[in-house]
């Protein structure tokens, strides 16, 4: 066995089919299966059981992808040891972020790194995708109740939820004081596509889940900050987005007693495990950690802790 096979069977794998891997190594689809079927054959066992769509691998195809992996994730880091010495940071870093938190929050900081960092190069993908990652995707930054086990997660801190609206409609039409009055509201919210929106509210060891039917519907937080702000109903949003319009007396907030959540409490930075983080990459981790703590501290509490996938 060779490095270039255990390369082959690296990339199978991270790709899930053959076709994929094909286009990762530039190559035919009926060559990495030839070269595949060569290596089981010279090794008398199966390493992948291959569907109509899929590769999975095998026990012992596992193992070998792992010492694989390994080995090129060491080989990588050597290049960069090589390239790097005595020049600055360059390289390629995907990054995903939420809509919202990523433009209101996460673009300046996106930017002060790239003046720090000039010669890397950023992709930065705005979106609320709910798999985690992809080639393209280096770092994800997801709000959810719990990280994949799959994965590498950085906390972020918490994500506080708030009831809340133009200080105009207030005045106008009162504000919801509980839960159910507030399932009659016009709501002004994100959900998740093709379900229902439930939210659920905690009030000490209490725990209530309610259904509720919005109004205004976006995935993009500075539109709804604007449907707030204009009257349009009561916005269900992150504290992020609304926390400088709350501190002028434009918005206010109602339910205050309870803690709201719809896609989760927390905030997580999300990488591969098997993924070897290069220096550019490391350095963005640290930079965006960092940040994080820089924030008021009931917008998001840094924890330095990996928790790390279980394999």
């Amino acid at each position: 066995m060779d490095l270039q096979s255990l390369t082959l069977l690296v990339e199978i794998i991270d790709s899930g089919n053959l076709s994929q891997a094909a286009r990762k190594l530039k190559t035919s689809r009926a060559n990495v299966s030839y070269h595949l079927t060569k290596l089981e054959k010279s090794l008398g066992l199966q390493l992948v059981r291959r569907t109509t769509r899929r590769v999975e691998p095998t026990e012992v195809g596992l193992r070998l992808y792992q010492h694989g992996r390994t080995i090129m994730n060491e080989m990588r880091a050597a290049r960069e040891t090589v390239t790097s010495l005595g020049q600055e940071l360059r390289g390629r870093i995907g990054i995903s972020v939420p809509s919202g938190y990523g433009q209101i929050i996460m673009s300046d900081w996106l930017i002060e790194f790239k003046e720090r960092y000039p010669g890397i190069v950023l992709d930065v993908l705005f979106e609320n995708r709910a798999d985690n990652l992809r080639d393209e995707v280096d770092i994800a930054i997801r709000v959810m109740p719990e990280p994949p086990e799959s994965l590498v997660a950085r906390s972020l801190g918490t994500v506080r939820y708030l009831a809340c609206a133009s200080a105009q409609y207030a005045a106008r039409h009162g504000l919801p004081r509980t839960l159910d009055e507030l399932g009659n509201a016009p709501l002004i919210t994100a959900v998740v596509a093709g379900k229902q929106l439930r939210l659920r509210a905690y009030k000490g060891a209490e725990r209530q889940e309610v259904t509720l039917e919005p109004t205004l519907i976006s995935e993009h937080f500075p539109f709804l900050r604007k449907g707030i702000l204009a009257g349009l109903g009561v916005g269900i949003v992150p504290d992020y987005v609304v926390q400088d319009k709350i501190n002028s007396g434009e918005i206010v907030t109602t339910l205050d007693d309870y803690r709201l959540s719809i896609f989760g409490t927390h905030m997580y930075l999300l990488y591969l495990p098997t993924r070897h983080p290069t220096r550019a990459l490391r350095t963005c981790i640290d930079f965006l950690l960092a940040k994080a703590g820089t924030l008021a501290p009931e917008t998001v509490s840094t924890a330095d802790q990996d928790q790390r996938a279980r394999t």
